[in-house]
């Protein structure tokens, strides 16, 4: 069989099962089965695949076909440019959280500045794959950048990402949720740092924020079994926003103000159906100026706020 043919017929097997981009994730994982990228791909549509390739690939294709996301079978996934590690222990980055990267690095060139003119400090809440916090590192190197998840799987990755693309000890990583202290076990190789707002942090405390950025889980917990196979395949614990959707953004919406420089921002991710009800929220506890941008489908994607 021709490497055309191999494509066809696995892209034909993928979007019987309705995955709609059969043949872009036909082509990724055959490339990734040769060791190539799809762009050599294209150009030897006619060679002859061994056996051993072939079943190599079907393995793959199978994978795919029972749900299982492309990013995760391969293991990586580009973001602003940059090819991060990804596993079933982080979300997969999306194109529509590239949104909140472009709305904090406009904020932050708008003319914000540290206090009394240090380095202009950054939190990343709930980090994931660490792609926004090392994306944003890597745009702008001045920034001070700290990034924090519950899931120690996840701060693993993020740490592993920072590492290969920014350099060791790049960005500052806390385990912890968001309240309550999260003691590391004594094997991690990652520091035990406390929660994320409370007041005994000293190495948070030190100093205020001029930038909160956060990509919170916001899928009401009804919703979840809505969700493609893939989807649901990623882990829970990033996904579920509670009964309303709104549970972890409430809690970040309270806790920011205390960690926040006088005119800091909170700019966070969300379904665009939410953003009223945020709103709200910002303006209750005291934010102003609030502002929305849109993703690349001209949804509402990302809101922020000043606290003064």
């Amino acid at each position: 069989m021709t490497v055309r043919e191999a494509l066809t017929e696995s892209a034909g097997t993928l979007k019987k099962v309705g995955i709609e981009t059969s043949s872009l994730d036909a082509s990724l994982l055959l490339a990734q089965v040769l060791g190539t990228n799809r762009t050599a791909l294209a150009s030897c549509g006619a060679d002859q695949l061994s056996q051993e390739i072939l079943a190599a690939f079907q393995s793959l294709i199978d994978r795919r076909k029972n749900g299982e996301c492309t990013a995760y079978i391969l293991g990586k996934k580009e973001f602003r440019g940059l090819e991060f590690f990804v596993n079933p222990s982080v979300l997969v980055p999306r194109p529509d959280t590239e949104t909140l990267v472009e709305a904090a690095i406009e904020r932050i060139r708008s003319g914000e500045r540290g206090v009394g003119g240090e380095p202009i400090r950054v939190l990343d809440l709930c980090t994931g794959s660490g792609a926004i916090a090392v994306a944003l590192k890597h745009e702008m190197p001045a920034l001070e950048v700290w990034a924090t998840d519950i899931s120690a799987e996840a701060l693993e990755t993020a740490k592993a990402n920072a590492a290969r693309l920014l350099g060791d000890n790049s960005i500052n990583f806390y385990l912890g949720d968001l309240f309550e202290p999260f003691s590391a076990t004594s094997h991690s190789p990652l520091p035990a740092h406390c929660s994320l707002f409370t007041a005994h942090c000293s190495l948070l405390t030190a100093d205020r924020f001029s930038l909160i950025v956060c990509n919170p889980p916001y899928i009401p917990s009804d919703d979840i079994k809505t969700l493609s196979v893939e989807v649901q395949k990623e882990p829970r614990l990033a996904l579920d926003g509670g009964k309303s959707g709104l549970e972890t953004i409430k809690q970040v919406i309270n806790g920011a103000p205390d960690y926040l420089s006088q005119g800091g921002m909170l700019l966070m991710e969300a379904d665009p159906r939410q953003m009223k009800d945020i709103a709200v929220l910002l303006e209750k506890r005291g934010f102003s100026c609030l502002q929305l941008y849109k993703d690349m489908s001209d949804f509402e994607r990302v809101i922020g706020g000043v606290y003064e």
